[in-house]
């Protein structure tokens, strides 16, 4: 579409909506041409802000109440958009929400840190990483100030604290607290978040401490069922009352993508190491053997039975976003990925036609809208827009050495006493979860829609 002020582009549209109510508008996309992906990027993203209520008086900036780590997602979607299209629209939102939720230098918030999982905290550790990474400037007048490299360091260094020994030889437990449905599943994304944090902060820092993690974390999982690195097969989780022997076998995409992830970092941190690549090769194979449609990323374990929950929404969104990190750090998977990013895009385009107002379904392999709707929807369509514009600006994410000036603070989050591993205790059958993050009612509907529109204006 080649529209160049976007926000101001999509309160017309949003106008023209209220007016022309009986037409379908479409994302009409593109696919290479750098204005059109940055226009429906720009027409996603003002989607998904219209459920964002923290900028709003009497709110708490960064926070979704009843699904806090989503928030993080929100940001990481913006983070990209800002950095790949250059709109800073959202910039003080994004900025004040990432402040906000940071706790004592580690995203451990009191109102949220009783009942967050490993992986909740984990995922803003990631924003505030990427924040440091594609230079988002350091927050120094809002909330508490920290920078994004301490806020990263902050997260890995409380999360290392909770490394149990106790059962496995080691690991991360899913959830953090002994009283928590999930509590004795070590799973893939905790794990593997951990390990992709790890590496990233190997990279930016050149500190060994992150590489050691990074490494240990690596193998322990390939000394369970999470990881096997003969057939690159991903489980969920493993149950650490049986001693991590069984496995929670449910696919999901972001499992098998935040492993690729770390290891497209440690290859490009150790310049080129066999090992990180075979690692990277395996895993994307494996990804794209798993979880195409036509080319088309599907979440298979709930896509075709109309089953996903709103984290699930989110899931191929976020491999999106790990996709193009994965073709910018290791080269040579570029060639393989760009068909699947552009295929997916295009496919997302098309099912934005919902309502009149280009909401977006989930089934982006159907090509057409599906009748879904919601925050999730808008945030995974914004991610996989904003992936396809490293055909355009394929520079890599930076580092300390070049030209990253996030403050680095080795010892941050050191202070909080709620970052300790608790104190194991019997575990009972009710302990037994799956390995994926709490179901969460589906929300939206039309409250969402009349919000979206009458937003616009």
């Amino acid at each position: 579409m080649g529209l160049i002020n976007f926000p101001a582009a999509l309160r017309i549209v949003a106008l023209a909506g209220i007016l022309l109510a009986d037409l379908a508008y479409s994302i009409d996309l593109d696919i290479n041409d750098e204005q059109s992906i940055k226009a429906a990027a720009s027409t996603t993203t003002y989607a998904m802000m219209t459920y964002y209520k923290g900028n709003e008086s009497g709110q708490i900036p960064g926070a979704f109440p009843t699904k806090w780590w989503e928030g993080s997602t929100l940001f990481l979607a913006l983070l990209q958009y800002w950095h790949f299209t250059g709109d800073t629209t959202y910039n003080d939102e994004l900025r004040v929400g990432l402040e906000w939720q940071a706790g004592d230098d580690d995203y451990m918030p009191s109102n949220y840190s009783s009942f967050l999982g490993n992986d909740d905290q984990m995922f803003w550790g990631l924003a505030a990483m990427t924040a440091a990474e594609l230079q988002f400037a350091d927050a120094t007048d809002v909330g508490s100030g920290y920078s994004w490299l301490s806020l990263a360091q902050g997260v890995f260094n409380s999360q290392i604290k909770r490394w149990d020994n106790t059962s496995c030889h080691g690991g991360m437990r899913w959830q953090i607290w002994e009283w928590e449905s999930g509590y004795t599943m070590k799973n893939a994304i905790s794990n593997g978040g951990l390990f992709q944090l790890s590496a990233r902060l190997a990279r930016y820092t050149h500190q060994a401490i992150y590489s050691q993690w990074a490494e240990k974390i690596w193998y322990w999982s390939l000394s369970t069922p999470l990881i096997s690195n003969s057939t690159w097969h991903v489980a969920d989780s493993t149950s650490a009352i049986h001693h991590c022997d069984d496995q929670g076998d449910t696919q999901w995409t972001y499992n098998y993508g935040t492993y690729m992830m770390g290891a497209a970092y440690m290859y490009n941190y150790t310049n080129g190491s066999t090992v990180w690549l075979d690692a990277v090769n395996g895993l994307l194979t494996k990804t794209f053997d798993t979880f195409l449609s036509n080319n088309i990323l599907e979440e298979i374990t709930c896509e075709p039975t109309e089953q996903c929950n709103d984290n699930d929404i989110l899931f191929k969104g976020l491999l999106s976003s790990w996709l193009s990190f994965t073709a910018l750090l290791v080269p040579s998977t570029y060639n393989k990925i760009m068909p699947v990013l552009k295929a997916s895009a295009q496919a997302a385009a098309k099912s934005c036609t919902g309502h009149n107002n280009n909401t977006c379904g989930v089934r982006w392999y159907l090509s057409t809208y599906d009748g879904w709707i919601g925050m999730e929807e808008q945030i995974s369509a914004t991610n996989i827009f904003v992936a396809n514009m490293i055909a355009f600006d394929r520079s890599a994410p930076v580092t300390a050495y070049t030209g990253g000036d996030s403050t680095s603070n080795p010892s941050a989050g050191e202070t909080n006493s709620s970052d300790t591993n608790p104190k194991e205790s019997p575990i009972t059958a009710a302990d037994k979860a799956g390995a994926i993050m709490l179901t969460i009612a589906f929300v939206g509907g039309w409250i969402g829609i009349m919000g979206f529109i009458l937003m616009g204006s």
